[in-house]
């Protein structure tokens, strides 16, 4: 790391009197696509606040209020002064009113020269000669403010800076914001809160185990431990916000010993890779892989790794070779990996530079939390002194037990702390755990039970799935919920996930064991393998069992017999994956009727038991089962909202679900010998999602119930649908309807033009479709989005007798007057196409076009296309002439928006394209501004990248990027992509060749 112990931990605060820690002056028309939007950029990576003007703002020639209390209200002045910087009459009021707020005691101005002499600022020759020359031309001026601007320009040029004409732009602007950091101070001081009291001294002992060694030409490895609930989650996490502003790649796991229960190995490798790289949906197919790609894109990288809860040592074998120095070797210089475990031992074989113990809190800071906790400020009340001593004394400083008692007492009276103090002392034994059975003694009957089942089930799992399942189970869950948070018991986080500590869910599991702890029949609740299968194994009567959800995932195979689920009269909610193998036995002679979720995945037998009566059924998954039908008679379900036997390929039958009045969602994907669904289905007043994907055997659609609000229709790669019934029209609320590959579908019905809300329309594939002129009459559906006709009957037609016939089609779907207002996207490619309409020049909501492999020779003009990213037309080998191309690019330019693009202008293999020069101007022209709004965002992911030159007319042109870690790394293909395909047979508007 460049910084050192200091730079991590002292802070100041010579900047908090200011509103904004930067302001730039800049001309914006000069810099503000190049060398400031990097700048400002750069300034935010590291956490300092730059004040960024609205072009708009900019208008006229008097000051906006906003600039005036945005240079009066910051700290450092930076003044880009470009050629025509002196221009702007604007730039020069704003720079004497930055003079005249220039304190040097307590602001700081700094010139920045860009591609401009500083002497010419400073003697005012040359192009800064020649705007106050048509200044005083203009007559618009007095000669007192005109003078006023030469003196303060001088002034400003004459102070120390930057000349970016002698060093590469990213050098001068690391200068830059390096300078910004030391004047402003850190910015990253972890405020004031409940959590992290006393933690500055484990801060300052931090940084001097972080920052020992070289530097430059270390990675540091440092362990923290400690107790459960001391505080070494809190502690690395408080470290790794204050710190990680600092790395170019960062990576947190807050929980490895769960993420390697669940998906193993790779999968915690494929975390770590994740979130270092930045990139959400990376592919890594197997261990291998996966330290290839850490060796390939992390060795440059200065990186800081935290991987906290870390109980046992195989959970850090990520990767394949060395275990204990492998992930060291992988990064770059300046790394710093942090291991939290309980274990000390795990950090020791690890090999860990250094090994911090967090100690317990002193009687100040022990006293401090308790009373933010049980008074909501820093004092002790009066009447409460002696009891809070005393209650502290079984605290034994530990943070868990002072927070959670303090907040069970929080608004009680004397009466109910003597009590909790009583049932410390009547306990001798004064452990932890009494401590913190103290605030669950003191729940409700219904908020205990919702504790334990997040203890045992749910931590870390999204509260809103939570919610479901708690209602399931007949709780209040916002109510509930919101009653552990209120005594912290748990915590639920800005990303809406659930989080309980370690030491309150093994109390939870003590107390669900507690009456009988070698007897798993007798509990409550099931979440381990091994008891599960205890209890099936000894088949012994298990009446008590309410709910059993195993998730964890298991690499040993067991046989179980599965006579004892018969036995669990109780039982309301079970949750079975396929993680865990097993091999069946036995036979299930009955389920209990009080189930209310139900989720089995490959569930073995061929119905369920007839004497089953699903009338408290919230939800039932039976995913990949081998069931043929769920049951023969007719079953109540007046509480089923989902159904899901996706995947299950022996179902023939599905039964009368008429009195199922709340399903919302049925999916039957993939139930290849399905032959019908049943009218029942097509009658549910509350179903939205229909999905029948892959139902290959299913022949026909029943007619739709008025009052259905179906919004989601999917019937892809149904093959034997030939008709959509015309009662389809009444479905008014259907957004999206997926008829992809259905080949034997003859026709639409003409009730199709009713569906005035449907926003997707998938056609592709379905070759025998003949009446495709109706979706002509779907410009009046305003909210279509997207229309997908690939492989439609035009596509396979010879180009002879098929050209003039989708001529004809396309113009139907795009005629002269414009509509499909909000499409995005426009395949057209390979369909033989001699002509395309001028409509789909007004298409003005259009992104991406893709006219590649037609037989036109001229397009429309697609000037007014202004959101036009990226433009296919290779292998159109008689187009003669490139269209007008949009002359401004103007859409958001957040950090995945190029990315998902696929930005680029593809126009190879096209021998006939005449005029070649004028192509290259234009194609240059177009794409340079791609790239000028595509680097408008967080830069490229590979440290040190620079694009590489591009070779026009013999000049060479570099755009270069600043390192950072936000941006997918995707980009960088496509941004390669946008200069490489730009060619066509015979020559090349633009090559690439490897910047040197």
């Amino acid at each position: 790391m460049a910084s050192t112990s200091n730079a991590i931990i002292q802070c100041t605060s010579s900047s908090s009197s200011f509103e904004y820690d930067v302001f730039v002056s800049f001309r914006g028309e000069d810099t503000r696509n190049s060398f400031t939007a990097f700048l400002f950029e750069a300034l935010k990576k590291q956490g300092i606040e730059a004040f960024k003007d609205d072009k708009d703002i900019r208008k006229g020639e008097s000051i906006a209020p906003e600039l005036i209390r945005a240079i009066e209200g910051s700290h450092v002045f930076l003044v880009v002064f470009s050629k025509d910087y002196a221009s702007s009459t604007w730039c020069l009021r704003e720079l004497a009113h930055i003079w005249n707020c220039f304190q040097p005691s307590t602001r700081h101005l700094l010139p920045i020269f860009y591609d401009v002499d500083p002497s010419q600022v400073r003697k005012l020759s040359g192009d800064y000669e020649k705007a106050f020359a048509q200044h005083q031309q203009s007559f618009r001026f007095q000669e007192k403010e005109i003078n006023t601007w030469r003196e303060v320009l001088e002034r400003v040029a004459s102070l120390s800076g930057w000349d970016t004409r002698n060093e590469r732009q990213p050098a001068v602007i690391d200068k830059i914001v390096q300078q910004i950091k030391s004047i402003v101070g850190c910015k990253f001081s972890i405020p004031a809160s409940d959590n992290l009291v006393g933690m500055e001294s484990h801060f300052a002992t931090l940084s001097e185990l972080i920052c020992l060694g070289p530097v430059n030409d270390d990675v540091r490895v440092v362990g923290i431990t400690g107790m459960g609930g001391i505080g070494k989650s809190a502690l690395g996490q408080a470290l790794y916000e204050r710190i990680s502003h600092q790395f170019n790649s960062c990576c947190y796991i807050d929980d490895v010993s769960k993420l390697y229960k669940r998906e193993g190995r790779l999968g915690v490798q494929k975390e770590l890779l994740s979130q270092s790289l930045n990139e959400r949906n990376l592919e890594i197919r197997n261990v291998s892989d996966g330290t290839h790609l850490a060796w390939k894109r992390l060795h440059n990288a200065e990186a800081l790794i935290v991987l906290d809860n870390v109980d046992q040592d195989k959970q850090l074998d990520m990767f394949t070779g060395g275990r204990n120095d492998l992930l060291r070797k992988c990064l770059g210089r300046g790394s710093i990996i942090i291991i939290i475990s309980r274990d000390q031992q795990i950090l020791k074989a690890y090999g860990v530079d250094d090994i911090y113990q967090v100690k317990l809190l002193n009687d100040n800071d022990a006293l401090r939390l308790f009373c933010k906790k049980a008074f909501k400020n820093n004092y002790t009340m009066s009447d409460f002194e002696k009891l809070t001593s005393d209650l502290l004394s079984h605290c034994q400083g530990l943070p868990l037990a002072i927070e959670v008692l303090g907040s069970s007492l929080f608004d009680k009276d004397v009466f109910h702390w003597r009590s909790a103090l009583v049932s410390l002392k009547e306990n001798k034994s004064k452990s932890i755990m009494d401590v913190l059975r103290i605030s669950f003694d003191q729940l409700e009957d219904t908020h205990k039970e919702i504790f334990l089942d997040i203890a045992c089930f749910f931590n870390d799992e999204y509260v809103e799935h939570v919610k479901e399942v708690l209602d399931f189970r007949g709780f209040n869950p916002e109510y509930g919920l919101q009653v552990l948070v209120d005594k912290s018991l748990i915590t639920i986080d800005d990303d809406d996930f659930i989080g309980m500590h370690d030491l309150l869910c093994d109390l939870s599991k003590s107390i669900v064991r507690e009456k009988s702890p070698r007897k798993p029949w007798k509990w409550s609740r099931l979440w381990d393998v091994k008891d599960f299968h205890k209890v099936m194994s000894d088949n012994k009567v298990a009446e008590n069992v309410e709910v059993i959800i195993l998730e964890e995932k298991s690499d040993i195979l067991r046989t179980m017999r599965f006579d004892a689920l018969s036995t669990m009269s109780s039982l309301k909610l079970f949750y079975f994956t396929n993680w865990i193998k097993i091999n069946f036995s036995g036979t299930l002679a009955k389920f209990s009727n009080e189930l209310g979720y139900f989720y089995w995945e490959k569930y073995p037998f061929e119905c369920l038991p007839p004497s089953f009566e699903p009338n408290k059924l919230v939800e039932l998954i039976l995913l990949k089962s081998n069931i043929k039908q769920l049951w023969e008679d007719i079953k109540p379900l007046p509480n089923l909202r989902r159904l899901d036997l996706s995947g299950s390929k022996n179902l023939i039958k599905m039964p009368y679900i008429g009195d199922a009045l709340y399903l919302e969602s049925l999916d039957l994907e993939g139930c290849i010998q399905l032959e019908e669904i049943g009218l029942s289905i097509v009658l549910s007043p509350k179903l939205t999602s229909l999905n029948l994907r892959n139902c290959k055997s299913l022949i026909k659609l029943p007619p739709f119930g008025e009052d259905l609000i179906l919004e989601e229709l999917v019937l892809e790669g149904c093959q034997k649908l030939r008709h959509i019934d015309p009662s389809i029209g009444l479905l008014k609320k259907l957004r999206e309807l997926n008829l992809k590959n259905c080949k034997n579908l003859v026709s639409l019905p003409n009730s199709i033009l009713g569906l005035n809300s449907l926003q997707d329309l998938n056609l592709s594939g379905c070759s025998k479709l003949y009446n495709t002129e109706l979706l002509y009459e779907l410009r009046d559906a305003e909210q279509l989005k997207k229309i997908d006709i690939d492989g439609a009957p035009i596509h396979f037609q010879s180009t002879s007798s098929y050209s003039r016939q989708h001529q004809k089609s396309v113009s139907c779907l795009m005629p002269s007057s414009p509509i499909f207002p909000c499409m995005s996207k426009l395949d057209l490619s390979f369909c033989n196409l001699v002509e395309i309409p001028d409509a789909i020049g007004i298409m003005s909501c259009l992104e991406r076009l893709d006219l590649s492999g037609n037989n036109f020779a001229t397009l429309p003009n697609l000037k007014k296309l202004s959101k036009l990213v990226c433009l296919k037309l290779q292998h159109c080998k008689q187009l003669k002439s490139l269209p007008e191309l949009p002359s401004r690019i103007g859409f958001v330019t957040d950090s995945s928006y190029c990315a998902l693009r696929q930005p680029g202008l593809y126009i190879f293999n096209c021998p006939e394209l005449v005029d070649r020069e004028r192509c290259t101007d234009m194609a240059f022209s177009w794409m340079m501004q791609l790239f000028q709004v595509c680097m408008h965002v967080p830069p490229l992911l590979l440290p040190s990248l620079s694009l590489s030159f591009f070779v026009y007319r013999n000049q060479e042109i570099t755009y270069r990027c600043l390192c950072s870690t936000r941006w997918n790394c995707s980009i960088v293909t496509n941004m390669e992509l946008l200069v490489q395909e730009v060619k066509y047979q015979g020559g090349s508007i633009m090559s690439m060749r490897e910047n040197e």
